[in-house]
């Protein structure tokens, strides 16, 4: 059974004293795959590095997150972009716009996500979107970019029902994590209604960590308690879970 983590920082500080035995407990559990989203130029060689000591499990991202679109946000644009020029990442991730905790940036998060988005065009490459108390304005540009190039990844989807089948009509596959373990994360009370084609499984980690870990420190291994929350929602058993999302995956990230 193979699991795919489609969203994971691995090279976050929070892993830095063991780093390794952390991988290592979700490879042994069938957490095989882990795509690894960008933050800003600073991680770079952190994720190089974690690339370099996993070749046959890390998968690169390169996109500059819409909490760090400061007033240096052209410079850190460029590297993106210089970046992608310069050699192979699977998506440009993660973006969008996040306005819970700094609305005044509003105007530079959406030119910072319409051009990684057109970046991301150019290089035929997936989306994967950050959106934290900002659907309408997600929705704003992504109508204005719609179009057959257009595909990707609804990160940690927490939205209605009416919002999944809004992200899904722009070519998105819903990213479920650690949130739909929780009592009132809400969308565990209507991801039946949508087609397990359309999902794929992640952790955020080292944030939002499932039920019964909730509060602590998340890692890829608990994964296994996001696939088993599915494998309830949709009442089949965790291999089909497992392998429609993995082929999710494949189908968005091409590998």
């Amino acid at each position: 059974m193979i699991i795919t983590d489609t969203h994971t920082h691995l090279y976050s500080e929070a892993f830095d004293e063991d780093r390794d035995a952390m991988i290592t407990r979700a490879l042994n559990e069938g957490v095989s795959r882990f795509f690894i989203p960008a933050i800003d130029s600073t991680y770079t060689e952190s994720m190089f590095q974690l690339e370099k000591n996993y070749p046959k499990n890390v998968f690169l991202m390169m996109g500059l997150h819409p909490t760090h679109v400061k007033n240096n946000y052209k410079e850190e644009l460029n590297h993106v972009e210089e970046m992608l020029a310069k050699r192979k990442f699977y998506a440009v991730g993660e973006i969008g716009i996040d306005l819970y905790w700094d609305k005044t940036t509003l105007g530079i998060q959406q030119e910072a996500f319409k051009y990684q988005i057109q970046l991301a065009k150019t290089h035929k490459l997936p989306i994967v979107i950050h959106c934290r108390e900002a659907f309408d304005e997600i929705f704003e540009v992504l109508e204005t970019e719609k179009d057959n190039d257009l595909f990707g990844i609804f990160h940690c989807f927490t939205g209605t029902l009416e919002q999944a089948h809004q992200a899904m009509s722009y070519n998105m596959k819903l990213g479920i994590g650690g949130v739909a373990t929780f009592k009132n994360g809400k969308i565990d009370q209507f991801l039946n209604k949508i087609d397990l084609k359309h999902i794929v499984l992640e952790t955020d980690s080292p944030y939002l960590a499932p039920v019964p870990y909730r509060g602590k420190r998340n890692e890829s291994v608990y994964l296994i308690k996001v696939l088993e929350k599915l494998s309830y929602i949709y009442n089949v058993s965790l291999e089909e879970v497992a392998r429609v999302t993995t082929q999710n995956s494949k189908d968005v990230f091409g590998i």
